[in-house]
């Protein structure tokens, strides 16, 4: 019994389809095919109902499905069982928000590597949301995101790191405009409304009773307060204390009544298995 076919049987039944389990784990479907029925010949059980337009598990294929999670997990922590010198080890792969990312992530990742240099960290970008999608499906180990706005995945769990408060930006020559005149008047940056942020502004507006005329949609909250203090609208965007001070020239003004607070979390799943390796993760990010 290969780790392939395992892997193999645990993708199909995660995406529904041959063809979409070959293309992730970069394999051909043939090759896949080849893996199933080789599997199924060893346990002499039928794993998928074929004659569906959409493969399904039998029931004998739940049971295996079950059992292939288990062993595929402790495959993949054997490293960390196994380790036993100082520090941690094994491998963590990461998803992170572009603000953490440009914010205190590089500099724990420096503190992790030279604190733990046999750990070895794998980090990708993303939204908040498609990144909660990734940690339940098991791509990623953790993710660092934006605190979830409902609805998002019941099954993972939420550590808090740190906090941003959110902020309207727009040019300096406006300075003595009130919050709502500059949302009603001025062309509106908007932050993504896809992102777990976007919403909270959006949700924020309409408790406000305020419409505001849309002039973009982007998705990076630098970008939006450049193209505020230029002079091309308002953006209400969310800002660390550092963010603040390096802001020179502008208009802020603290959006919401109280102002909003983005808190800034770490998402990973009930059950993972590297939870004492993304707690030191936690940790340094804290620190930062």
């Amino acid at each position: 019994m290969s780790l392939k076919a395992l892997r193999s049987l645990v993708a199909i039944a995660k995406y529904g389809s041959f063809v979409k389990a070959a293309d992730i784990l970069s394999l051909t479907p043939s090759a896949i095919s080849l893996q199933i029925k080789s599997l199924e010949n060893e346990l002499r059980v039928t794993l998928f109902d074929r004659s569906r337009r959409q493969v399904t598990l039998t029931e004998s294929g739940q049971l295996a499905l079950a059992q292939a999670e288990k062993i595929l997990a402790k495959y993949d922590d054997m490293a960390n069982q196994l380790y036993s010198g100082p520090g941690l080890s094994g491998k963590l792969r990461i998803g992170a928000i572009q603000t953490a990312l440009s914010g205190p992530l590089p500099d724990a990742l420096v503190w992790l590597k030279n604190h733990h240099p046999k750990l070895h960290i794998s980090v990708v970008s993303g939204m908040s949301s498609e990144l909660a999608r990734m940690v339940q499906d098991g791509e990623l180990d953790a993710a660092i995101t934006t605190e979830p706005v409902k609805p998002f995945p019941s099954n993972l769990n939420v550590s808090v790191l740190y906090q941003d408060l959110f902020w309207a930006v727009a040019a300096q020559h406006l300075q003595g405009e009130s919050l709502v005149d500059l949302l009603v008047k001025q062309p509106f940056l908007r932050f993504d409304k896809r992102a777990w942020a976007g919403r909270v502004i959006e949700q924020e507006l309409s408790r406000m009773g305020i419409r505001v005329t849309e002039e973009m949609e982007l998705d990076s909250q630098e970008a939006l307060s450049r193209m505020a203090s230029r002079g091309l609208g308002v953006a209400v965007v969310p800002l660390s204390n550092d963010d603040v001070q390096k802001l020179q020239g502008v208009t802020l003004l603290p959006f919401g009544n109280p102002q909003i607070i983005r808190r800034i979390v770490l998402l990973e799943h009930e059950k993972s298995a590297r939870q004492h390796l993304t707690s030191v993760l936690a940790n340094a990010l804290r620190e930062r």
